[in-house]
C-alpha cells in the first residue's frame, strides 16, 4: 500500500532545512527555530508571548499546533507531537518535543530519573552580593495557604513539595530604562541589572521565578513576583500599556531557557532572544 501524501500545508511555513519555521500567517503568531531534529525528536527554541500547548479550547496558536502542522506527514503515518519540558507563555528558549510515543516514553523516564538537565538564563533587578547561590526553599500554591488574588502564584512554604535552584551571577550591567520605570514604592534598583544563570534541580511551577524574587532580584518583566502582583491584574484588564511598561521594563518576564541536556547523549544550546540582548545592550 503507497505512503499516504503528504498533507499540504497552505500557509507561510518555510522548509525545514532553513531551520526557521513561521507556521501560521492568518494570525501572525511568531515563528521558532529548529535547533536538532531526529526520526524520534524534535527540538525548537520557542519565542516568548507563544503559549507552548493548549490551556483554552480556542483558536489560539500554540508551539504544540505549530508542530502539529509542520509535522502533519509524520503524524499521518502514526508519529505524535509529546512535549517534553513546557515553557511558560512569555518564556523563551529549548523546548524538546517527542515525535512518536516510545520517544515521549524514554524521554519520560528520562525526566523522571533527573537525566534531563536545564539552564535558564534569567535578567533581575539588582546586582547581588554573591556569586553564586544556592535556594533549596519547598514551594506551594500561594492560594492553599492564604487568600491569593492571583489562583496560579506559588509561595514558598514549609508544607509545599521540594524546590532546590543553583543560582550563578554571569553579568552585572546598567540599563537608564530602569531609572523611569521604578515602582512607586522605589524597593528596586533603578538602573542596576545581573543576567543570572538559573540551574534548577526540581521542576515546580514557577519555581526560578519565585526563588530569584525571594533572595530579591525579581526577574525583569515578572508581572506576579516583580514589583507589585497588581500589575498582573491590570494586565489581565488593559493588555501591554505604556503605564504597564514604565514599571515591568519589558512586555514579558525575561526568562530564557537557554540550554538542555540528556545525559551522556545530547547537549542543545539556544542564544539569548533579541529583546533580551538589546536590553543588557542599552
Amino acid at each position: 500500500m503507497p505512503a499516504p501524501t503528504p498533507p499540504q500545508i497552505t500557509t507561510g511555513r518555510i522548509k525545514r532545512n532553513d531551520d526557521i519555521v513561521s507556521i501560521s500567517t492568518k494570525d501572525r503568531a511568531p515563528g521558532f527555530k529548529i535547533i536538532d531534529e531526529s526520526d524520534d525528536y524534535i527540538v525548537v527554541d520557542k519565542p516568548a508571548l507563544l503559549l507552548t500547548h493548549p490551556t483554552k479550547p480556542d483558536q489560539r496558536t500554540t508551539l504544540w499546533k505549530q508542530l502539529r502542522e509542520l509535522l502533519a506527514f509524520e503524524i499521518a503515518n502514526g508519529g505524535q507531537v509529546s512535549i517534553v519540558n513546557r515553557l511558560d507563555r512569555e518564556t523563551s528558549g529549548l523546548v524538546l518535543v517527542a515525535k512518536t510515543s516510545a520517544a515521549a516514553r524514554r524521554f519520560g523516564l528520562l525526566m523522571q530519573q533527573q537525566r534531563v538537565h536545564k539552564e535558564y538564563l534569567a535578567i533581575v533587578w539588582g546586582w547581588p552580593e554573591w556569586e553564586t547561590k544556592i535556594v533549596d526553599a519547598a514551594m506551594t500554591r500561594q492560594g492553599k495557604h492564604q487568600p491569593s488574588a492571583i489562583w496560579l502564584k506559588q509561595m514558598i512554604h514549609p508544607e509545599g513539595a521540594a524546590a532546590v535552584t543553583k543560582f550563578r551571577v554571569e553579568q552585572r550591567f546598567t540599563n537608564r530604562a530602569g531609572r523611569d520605570g521604578l515602582p512607586r514604592d522605589r524597593s528596586l534598583p533603578g538602573e542596576r541589572f545581573a543576567l543570572i544563570r538559573a540551574i534548577p534541580k526540581t521542576g515546580r511551577t514557577h519555581q526560578i521565578r519565585v526563588h530569584l524574587a525571594s533572595l530579591g532580584y525579581p526577574i525583569v518583566g515578572d508581572k506576579i513576583y516583580g514589583p507589585n502582583e497588581n500589575l498582573y491584574l491590570k494586565f489581565i484588564e488593559t493588555g501591554w500599556t505604556a503605564k504597564l511598561e514604565r514599571e515591568l521594563l519589558l512586555p514579558r518576564h525575561a526568562l530564557h531557557s537557554a540550554k538542555l541536556v540528556i545525559e551522556n547523549e545530547h547537549e542543545w544550546k539556544a542564544e539569548l532572544p533579541e529583546d533580551l540582548k538589546r536590553f543588557i545592550g542599552n
